[in-house]
């Protein structure tokens, strides 16, 4: 750092002593060795672009250094997979398997269930009795137990800091990419575990399920005519406790087991009286298992959307749960304290992350399990039950207060308690040799794997580092043979950049005062407001880059180099921008006209400034305005007159039809005329923006009724079709209208209906006939293509509307409402997708002018016509997107995604009020066509039932566990 630091400074003190005039052949030699020796000695400050000797900027600062080890490999450290001392192991997440990670870790540390486990024979167990297990043959349990029994024992004893339970998931059925209900998996898979232990002989292995989860209440039915009371006993393995309205965990409980009554519509038959009378039911807790589960049912149906939603009300527990007061036969031991904490992350009953905060019962000591990662819960205050969310809810209340042994949750949806003992468990459950062979076979791979890994990483390494010698060596032999002469010119010319940059900051402050003062008389000078703002940047950046430098590099490093088309243009770009001054200069090379664009300045700041810009554009207070511009000007202004007194006259003669209002109708023909005019929808559209903007618009000049005729001049439309789906596309005209109309614009075809009475009957039969008569192919040909191009659209555009608040989106009847008051309807200017332009508008110059609508053009508009005068007008709320009818609905929920950053679980999709369920049909086949709008409803959590009354949802059919072993297939 010292040496350029050094370098630097000589380097200004001498560009500051010598003037650009004063250079001689001493100063080319002292600028020789600033400027080229350290270029080649590699201390200069960054690449000298056209300096063959300089070696700085290609790399030279990363091959001539010390380099990292790790940078030669991209393998990650075989250690970092391997188990820590005295940690568990974690499970790997195969996609949407977190429900399965929690429960199979809350289950393994339940020991006596995994010392059962243990005990229940296996087909592994009967090779143990012959030759043991052939080495080259991989172990596959053959039933649950003993997929279970494996995953216990690596669990264990593995190596491993993590461990794949693909094949119990494999077993059971499971699809690793759709989350589940969690609380159902539990009570399916205990069924099936305890059906499967219920064949084995060992009473203690049978038993296990019904010892430690099920216990037993009776739902009690007492007449309140007689007193007779009748119960009907049941087993239960966990209770599900409903928390809506809730706060504790004890009144959960309490309004389990309240009484109800039995009255009206809904009374008890009693056998004793013989009849229906009123009656109280309620639960009674007969007797508690060793582990107590408590679902609190978090996700609820709700049957106004029929579909679940999940609850995010704070719920209180206590480590220690005293269930004597809640039992029917006092005296026994029902203390319970608090196990593990089973937590939903997410907002939605759909989607999210489950996690489990687990106690080790032999060292009492928290973890939090999170599929591949276990931590241990640490700090002076325990947390339990409390992560956080994945997204932020809008609903998100306080936490409550809890006080010491007692904690709050929003996300756990299951309490574990255990039986509370006097002693605590201090033998470890013991592994059978079957399965520790089988772990130590598995510890043999790993172990195996870590040496593989680590030779890989020592391999890439020593290339790495051989590689490293070698460009060393290679850089040395680089540097250009000694240069002993300088170009006079171009050292004039460094001597002119270094002295200007020691200068800059002193003069933008003069220029800055200058510009303050008043210019008085004819001795000032204009200039851009653009380029003043910018004087200073522009400057630093011209001085940076000289001409010869852009012209060998067009300013870049080393190794970065455009295409030539590239370069030319963003060259061309750049030099446009870096032209000082030249944004007051007209088409025509002169002055601008209007002064709004330039500001005057005395003639010391444009002397200040002309040393930075010495070929900036000069132009004295006394130089006139561009003469071409000025007639161009009063041309345009004379135009504009025009265009107003045209647009005036027309809204004067057509008042009805600019305003919209008292038009026929053909659906509820006017009895004052029998004859109606037809015109393009289009072309009163833009005959109303023209008349309500004359300036901004071009005059309308001809009707253009081409574009509702086929090539043969026969009509497009039907009677019945134009009053309804074709409506859009034509606009009805009185007589007397028509009339003014074929004074004011070219007529190029007459379109009119002519109402008849046909028949002698009373009341005699109305026919209508239109001229020109439709024309039956070309009619059948247009719906056809009409259908087809439904069907077979690309790059079209829908609209996708958020439903936000849980309130309905506004329907057409009232599109007022979403657009800005500030703007009539038919002024907002439509937002349009990436990719789509309007066939009606013109860029040039910067600027958007509307193309004059003549009879030559209006025609070629025909399909533009009838696409846009369909076109939906979008809303607030509303983003428009470009699809095809080949896309799936999956690829439309990704676009989606990133349109509103809602994922695509999240997503529920309408249209017309039909569901969109299906991800992988095409928007075709779905009936999703060009100008549709899908509504969009984003799962958001909800408090309690109260706010679920509004809810617009839409959801994929539950198929649940259907087709997994877990029902029996």
């Amino acid at each position: 750092m010292a040496p350029r630091l050094q370098l630097e400074k000589a380097a200004w003190r001498w560009a500051e002593t010598v003037r650009p005039e004063e250079v001689s052949q001493e100063h080319i030699e002292t600028a020789y060795r600033i400027w080229l020796e350290p270029c080649i000695r590699g201390v200069c400050r960054r690449n000298c672009k056209g300096n063959p000797n300089c070696l700085v900027g290609i790399g030279e600062h990363i091959w001539l250094g010390e380099i990292d080890e790790n940078s030669f490999h991209n393998i990650d450290d075989p250690n970092c997979e391997r188990r820590k001392k005295n940690s568990f192991v974690g499970l790997t997440n195969l996609g949407a398997t977190c429900y399965v990670n929690t429960f199979l870790q809350v289950w393994f540390l339940n020991l006596e269930l995994r010392q059962a486990l243990y005990l229940c024979p296996s087909t592994c167990s009967d090779y143990m009795m012959g030759d043991g297990i052939p080495e080259e043959k991989d172990y596959e349990p053959q039933t649950i137990c003993e997929h279970l029994q494996y995953l216990f024992a690596l669990l264990q004893n593995s190596n491993r800091r993590y461990i794949d339970p693909s094949g119990f998931v494999k077993a059971l059925g499971l699809d690793t990419g759709q989350q589940q209900d969690a609380q159902e998996f539990s009570k399916l898979f205990m069924s099936l575990l305890e059906d499967t232990l219920s064949k084995q002989k060992n009473p203690d292995v049978r038993n296990i399920v019904q010892q430690q989860f099920c216990g037993e209440y009776a739902y009690v039915t007492v007449c309140n005519q007689c007193g007779r009371e009748s119960k009907l006993l049941s087993k239960f393995y966990e209770l599900e406790l409903n928390i809506q309205g809730h706060k504790q965990l004890t009144d959960c409980i309490s309004e389990f087991l309240k009484e109800e009554k039995l009255e009206g519509d809904n009374r008890y038959f009693c056998e004793n009286c013989q009849s229906k009378q009123n009656a109280t039911r309620k639960i009674r807790l007969l007797s508690l298992p060793c582990t107590l589960n408590l679902q609190l049912m978090r996700f609820v149906f709700d049957r106004q959307t029929g579909h679940k939603k999940k609850l995010n009300t704070y719920i209180g527990f206590s480590e220690i749960l005293d269930m004597e007061p809640y039992v029917e036969h006092k005296g026994g031991s029902y203390v319970y304290e608090l196990s593990a904490v089973l937590i939903h992350r997410g907002v939605s009953a759909y989607s999210g992350h489950y996690i489990a905060h687990v106690k080790d019962p032999q060292s009492g000591e928290w973890y939090k399990f999170n599929d591949e990662d276990i931590e241990k819960m640490e700090g002076k205050k325990l947390q339990l039950g409390i992560e956080e969310d994945l997204e932020p809810s809008k609903s998100q209340t306080r936490k409550p207060k809890c006080g010491k042994g007692t904690h709050c949750s929003r996300n756990a949806y299951m309490l574990v308690y255990r039986l509370q003992t006097q002693e605590k468990p201090t033998t470890t459950v013991q592994v059978p040799a079957f399965l520790q062979e089988l772990v130590d076979r598995d510890n043999s791979k790993f172990e195996e794997w870590c040496i593989e890994m680590a030779e890989m990483r020592k391999q890439s390494v020593d290339k790495g580092k051989a590689k490293h010698e070698e460009v060393k060596e290679l850089y040395q032999r680089l540097p250009a043979g000694a240069v002993k002469a300088l170009c006079k010119e171009c050292v004039v010319e460094r001597c002119r950049v270094l002295r200007l940059k020691s200068q800059l900051n002193e003069d933008y402050k003069t220029v800055n005062n200058l510009l303050k003062a008043t210019v008085k008389g004819n001795d000032g000078f204009w200039v851009g407001k653009s380029s003043l703002r910018s004087w200073r940047q522009l400057a630093l950046e011209q001085l940076d880059e000289p001409d010869g430098d852009v012209d060998q590099s067009n300013g870049k490093m080393n190794g970065n180099t455009l295409n030539k088309d590239e370069s030319k243009e963003e060259r061309k770009e750049e030099e446009e921008e870096l032209n000082f001054n030249e944004d007051i200069l007209c088409p025509h090379g002169e002055l601008c006209i209007s002064e709004n664009e330039r500001r005057l300045v005395s003639k010391e700041a444009w002397s200040k400034l002309q040393q930075y810009f010495p070929k900036a554009p000069e132009f004295p207070s006394y130089r006139e305005c561009c003469s071409q511009c000025k007639i161009l000007e009063r041309e345009g202004e004379e135009n504009e007159a025009l265009h107003k007194m045209i647009a005036n006259e027309q809204k004067t003669s057509l008042p009805n039809l600019f305003q919209d209002r008292n038009r026929p109708c053909l659906s509820n023909w006017p009895e004052e005329t029998d004859v109606l005019y037809i015109v393009s929808q289009f072309f009163v559209e833009e005959w109303r923006k023209f008349v309500r903007k004359p300036t901004r618009c071009s005059p309308v000049s001809s009707v253009g009724n081409s574009a509702l005729l086929c090539p043969h001049g026969g009509l497009m439309f039907t009677f019945a079709s134009m009053t309804k789906e074709d409506s859009k596309l034509i606009a009805l005209i009185w007589p007397s209208e028509w009339q003014m109309i074929q004074k004011l614009f070219v007529v190029d075809h007459v379109i009119k209906i002519t109402r008849t009475e046909v028949g002698d009957a009373n009341p005699s039969e109305t026919q209508y006939i239109s001229e020109p008569k439709l024309c039956p192919e070309c009619r059948e040909g247009l719906l056809c293509q009409q259908q087809r191009d439904l069907r077979e659209y690309t790059q079209a555009t829908i609209y996708v509307h958020k439903v936000v608040d849980n309130k309905k989106v506004m329907k057409d009847s009232a599109p007022e409402l979403n657009v800005s008051s500030s703007e009539t309807e038919e002024d907002k200017e439509e937002t349009k997708p990436d990719g789509e332009k309007d066939p009606d508008f013109n860029q040039s110059n910067g600027g958007t002018k509307r193309q004059k609508i003549t009879h030559q053009n209006y025609i070629a508009y025909q399909k533009q016509v009838i696409r846009r005068s369909m076109r939906h007008r979008k809303v607030r709320g509303e983003k428009a997107l470009l699809v095809s009818a080949n896309q799936t609905l999956k690829e439309l929920k990704i676009q989606i995604m990133h349109a509103f950053s809602v994922a695509p679980f999240d997503q529920n999709l309408s249209i017309d009020g039909k569901i969109l369920s299906d991800d992988c049909a095409t928007l075709g086949t779905l009936g999703v066509i060009p100008e549709s709008v899908i509504l969009l409803k984003a799962d958001e959590p909800i408090a309690d039932y109260a706010a679920m009354d509004d809810v617009m949802q839409v959801c994929m059919p539950e198929e649940g566990f259907k087709g997994t072993g877990l029902l029996g297939h």
